[in-house]
């Protein structure tokens, strides 16, 4: 390629990548808002019909979920079945929240059911069934645990691939990074920061599994396609994975289709897997957990059929000469 056309190659790829990037990450966060979201509504049928026709008014914001009391919900909002309930009682509706499963959720139906309690005149209380740490009310640190985790797959995926380890050593030395990468990010977000309140070799687990999912992604397409293979995953990774992955609010919260592209994706999958076992005792943990495992299998299986084609796609050594045996007069 001439030194012209290299010129006109990256004067179109730099805002080309630039424009991909602002729109993956800004259109997500531009049309945040409740898309069909789980919410309970709980108490004898006559007295939440009022309720669920207000809710309704909402178009397409909230999935409404129907049980008979306040315990019911409660036990759906910790098993991870809808995202809060609203409790219609004799003294007033009471609004049940889970701030662990999303602050931005929380406030937001704060919002909303105070602001149809205030039109009737009456006042909403609101309990934080399972609420986030004390230490990361908000959320912010476990959003931010996103973007490293992925650059830490990333990374052992291109180091592997770079150093020429391939098959069974290759896959070792991927699982050996991954678990050390667990290890280390709960000792720091659970033991250190105390972001993280669940079980901590549950959560180092997790924390290992989502980047090993990266990691043997970049190396098993880098064995398949040669190193072209670590850009495509990942491009993909932090393209898509990373602004869909509805950490900062939740996956219901974001466009059609991104919510639902990422959980398919190690990041997204990641996410709501630490957050069922640090906060919901490993609640709606089975379809997340599958993911991971996926792609990391794959991934390694990849890694190591790469190896098989290529050392049959090599040359042979030099074939060894054969020796005549002497004839004895």
């Amino acid at each position: 390629m001439s030194a012209t056309r290299r010129l006109i190659a990256v004067v179109l790829l730099v805002p080309t990548l630039a424009a991909v990037a602002l729109w993956a990450f800004a259109w997500p966060a531009a049309r945040t808002a409740p898309r069909d979201l789980p919410l309970g509504v709980a108490g004898p049928a006559a007295a939440t019909a009022q309720v669920e026709k207000q809710l309704a008014r909402h178009e397409g914001a909230f999935e409404i979920h129907r049980y008979a009391d306040e315990a019911a919900a409660r036990d759906a909002i910790e098993d991870r079945a809808v995202y809060g309930a609203v409790v219609v009682t004799a003294q007033g509706p009471e609004l049940l929240t889970a701030s662990a499963a999303s602050p931005v959720v929380a406030q937001l139906l704060q919002q909303a059911v105070a602001q149809q309690a205030a039109a009737e005149g009456a006042q909403v209380k609101t309990v934080d069934v399972v609420p986030a740490p004390a230490a990361d009310p908000r959320g912010a640190a476990l959003n931010a645990s996103v973007l490293p985790l992925a650059l830490a797959g990333i990374v052992a995926g291109a180091v592997v691939t770079v150093l020429g380890l391939r098959g069974l050593r290759a896959a070792l030395a991927l699982v050996g990074a991954a678990a050390l990468v667990g290890l280390v990010a709960a000792a720091l977000a659970h033991s250190w920061l105390g972001v993280l309140t669940g079980d901590w070799w549950a959560e180092a687990s997790v924390l290992g599994l989502s980047t090993l999912a990266v990691a043997a992604a970049v190396a098993g397409c880098a064995a398949l396609i040669g190193p072209a293979g670590i850009g495509v995953v990942s491009f993909l990774v932090m393209f898509l994975g990373n602004p869909f992955s509805g950490a900062p609010s939740a996956p219901r919260m974001l466009p059609e289709p991104a919510g639902v592209i990422g959980q398919w994706l190690p990041p997204g999958a990641g996410t709501t897997l630490l957050r069922s076992v640090s906060f919901f005792d490993g609640a709606a943990a089975t379809g997340p957990a599958l993911t991971l495992v996926w792609w990391a299998a794959v991934g390694l299986g990849a890694v190591v059929l790469g190896a098989q084609l290529k050392a049959r796609t090599s040359p042979a050594g030099p074939a060894t000469e054969r020796r005549e045996p002497a004839l004895v007069a």
